[in-house]
């Protein structure tokens, strides 16, 4: 087997589904991303509410992962983890962060930074009951997220034994180091891709509360 990758150079596609205009978007930048994410949802897609989520942590070393969207609303957009695997770690010191949506299908991509917070013990319990009940195990056996385990069938006897310790326990208490975060967006760019690499690159940028300044930018 060759230790090298073939050259890759004439292995592209051209991008020719749709086209991006000013005149085209809203001027808020979240309405414009349900729109987008809405027509997602509405072509079968797999998971168009995967997102991947990078972080910085205390070295300056960024750390990407895919995490799921679990609600989307003007005051930011919410997923679920371990508050002690390395996202939470990241976030606890450097509460900036960004998102990003690829869609190759529709050959569109959404940025979207800002500010993360944690989110209310109350939202993220209620979230938490309206998981499947393993993934409610899930949640208390597989901690520290990130850490060290020997092997796959420790994890899964870990994972049968407290399942068999709370059988007839018929609610599960969430775990306190699990929860919810919401990015609170300060900035967007939509990008759609376009024939010849000269992509459609629009940016939302926050003035202030209420308002956004929307510029293109080159390709």
């Amino acid at each position: 087997m060759s230790d090298r990758i073939k050259d890759l150079s004439e292995l592209r596609l051209s991008y020719e589904k749709g086209e991006l205009l000013e005149s085209q978007v809203s001027k808020n930048p979240h309405e414009q991303f349900l729109q987008w994410f809405n027509h997602a949802l509405t072509i079968n897609m797999d998971e168009p509410y995967a997102m991947y989520l990078a972080t910085v942590d205390l070295t300056g070393q960024p750390h990407v992962r895919t995490v799921l969207l679990r609600g989307a609303t003007e005051q930011g957009y919410d997923f679920y983890t371990n508050y002690e695997s390395q996202k939470g770690q990241d976030l606890a010191h450097n509460a900036r962060a960004e998102i990003l949506f690829y869609w190759p299908h529709l050959e569109r991509q959404i940025r979207i930074s800002g500010q993360v917070l944690k989110m209310t013990e109350q939202e993220s319990t209620a979230y938490y009951h309206k998981r499947p009940r393993d993934s409610q195990i899930a949640a208390h056996v597989s901690t520290p997220q990130s850490g060290m385990i020997e092997s796959r069938s420790a994890l899964q006897q870990h994972f049968d034994d407290f399942s068999a310790s709370i059988d007839t326990q018929p609610v599960l208490d969430k775990p306190k180091f699990w929860g919810g975060y919401r990015l609170q967006a300060t900035a967007y760019e939509f990008w759609q891709g376009r024939p010849n690499r000269l992509h459609d690159r629009l940016q939302y940028t926050q003035q202030d509360h209420k308002t956004w300044q929307l510029q293109r930018l080159m390709p």
